[in-house]
C-alpha cells in the first residue's frame, strides 16, 4: 500500500482529520468497490483493455426513500453528469444511494441501483439514484460496457459489509481505476476534518482533472516535468472531479449546497480550475436529522409540520474550511495511493513518487 499525505508528513490546514482520515468518520457512511481492470495491449472495443469500475456511498446504513437526509449540489464546471441532483436542487433531500463510475456507464449503474435500492418495495415505490461520472478513456476500453449490474451489486454488497469508520481504499480502484489528474494517474481519494463544536466532514473525490505545470501542494508548487505524461499537455485540464461531503453536522439543504461549493476551493488550492472541459461537481448530504425528515414511500402519510435541529448559518466558517482542507487532501491522497498503470494501446499513466513530491514540500 503507496502512503498517504499524513504518512510523509504533509499536514493541510489546522483541523485534525477523524480516525481513519476519510469520509467513513462520518458515522454512518460506507464505501464500497469493484474494481475491474482486464487485458492488455491495442484497443479492440468491447473486449479491452479494461481499466474501469464503479464505487458505491451508502450515507447511512438504513433505506434512503424511508429516511432521506438534506442535501445540496454545486457545479464549479458543468462539462459533467450527476444523475437525480435536478430533485436534489428542487427539493433538498438524498433520497438515494450514491455511485460513481465512467462517463459512459452511467446508465447502467443507475439502473443497477434502483434494483439494489426498490428490490421487493412494491408499486409506486421509485428512485432517482445519484450516479456521478468521469472520463477513463484514456486507458479505458469506455466504449465496451464493461461495467454491469452486477459489479455494480458487488460495490454495493462491499460497502455494506464495511464496518463503522472503516479505511477507504484510494487510487485504482472502483469508479477511479482508470483515472488521470494533473497528468499523473489519479483516482480516488478521501480525508475527513473534525472541526470546533465537535462535527465531523468527510469527503470522498473521484479525481481525474487538472494540468501537470499547475500542480500545488499545501501551498506548495510542484513541477515534475520529466516523467512522461498519458496525454499531450495541451490535452490536460480536459478532466473532471466528482466529490461528495458528508457531514453529521445539523444542516438545511441550502446549507448543504453551501458547503458543497467549498469543495471547490479545495480542489483550486491544488491547481484545478474548473476548466471548459472538464466536468467539476459537488454533493453534500448532513446524516443529523435521519429519521425526522418526511419520506415519500409508497403508504406513508408525512406530518404537515415537523422539527429539525438547525446549525446557525453564523457557525457554518469552520465547516466551510474543514470541507477546503478535507477536499485539498483528499487529491493529494488520490495522486499517493495511485500507482503506475498501462492501458489501452500501452498509454501509460505514471504515479507521483512520494521522494519526488517531498523534494518541493520540503522546500519550505
Amino acid at each position: 500500500m503507496r502512503e498517504r499525505a499524513r504518512d510523509l508528513g504533509i499536514r493541510i490546514g489546522t483541523a485534525d482529520t477523524g480516525p481513519a482520515n476519510a469520509i467513513t468518520d462520518v458515522a454512518g457512511v460506507r464505501v464500497g468497490h469493484t474494481t475491474i481492470i482486464r487485458g492488455d495491449g491495442p484497443l479492440r472495443v468491447g473486449e479491452g483493455p479494461v481499466r474501469t469500475g464503479v464505487t458505491v456511498v451508502l450515507p447511512h446504513d438504513g433505506v434512503l426513500e424511508d429516511e432521506p437526509l438534506y442535501a445540496g449540489f454545486h457545479w464549479l464546471n458543468g462539462n459533467g453528469e450527476i444523475t437525480g441532483t435536478a430533485w436534489i436542487h428542487d427539493g433538498g433531500m438524498l433520497t438515494t444511494l450514491i455511485g460513481l463510475t465512467n462517463t459512459h456507464s452511467v446508465g447502467v449503474v443507475r439502473d443497477a441501483l434502483i434494483d439494489v435500492e426498490r428490490r421487493g418495495r412494491g408499486h409506486g415505490s421509485w428512485g432517482l439514484p445519484v450516479v456521478g461520472e468521469t472520463w477513463d478513456g484514456v486507458l479505458n476500453d469506455i466504449d465496451g460496457g464493461h461495467v454491469t449490474a452486477a459489479h455494480v451489486r458487488e460495490a454495493y454488497e462491499a460497502a455494506a459489509r464495511s464496518g463503522p469508520g472503516d479505511a477507504v481504499a484510494e487510487g485504482n480502484v472502483g469508479g477511479g481505476t482508470g483515472m488521470i489528474c494533473h497528468g499523473f494517474k489519479g483516482g480516488i481519494g478521501t480525508s475527513s476534518r473534525v472541526v470546533e463544536g465537535g462535527w465531523t466532514v468527510g469527503v470522498l473525490l473521484q479525481a481525474n482533472h487538472g494540468r501537470r505545470e499547475r500542480l500545488t501542494v499545501d501551498g506548495v508548487p510542484v513541477r515534475i516535468d520529466d516523467v512522461p505524461r498519458p496525454v499531450a499537455p495541451a490535452a490536460e485540464g480536459a478532466g473532471s472531479v466528482i466529490a461528495i461531503v458528508a457531514t453529521d453536522a445539523p444542516l438545511l439543504p441550502h446549507q448543504c449546497r453551501r458547503l458543497a461549493q467549498r469543495a471547490g476551493l479545495g480542489i483550486a488550492r491544488t491547481g484545478g480550475a474548473g476548466e471548459n472541459f472538464s466536468g467539476d461537481g459537488f454533493l453534500a448530504f448532513s446524516t443529523a436529522n435521519r429519521g425526522r425528515l418526511p419520506s415519500d414511500a409508497p403508504g406513508t402519510e408525512p406530518p404537515r409540520v415537523f422539527q429539525v435541529d438547525v446549525l446557525a448559518d453564523a457557525y457554518l466558517d469552520p465547516l466551510f474550511h474543514g470541507v477546503i482542507e478535507a477536499t485539498e487532501e483528499a487529491v493529494v491522497n488520490a495522486l499517493l495511493a495511485a500507482e503506475t498503470m498501462t492501458g489501452r494501446d500501452g498509454v501509460t499513466a505514471y504515479a507521483l513518487d512520494p521522494d519526488r513530491l517531498l523534494e518541493f514540500v520540503d522546500r519550505r
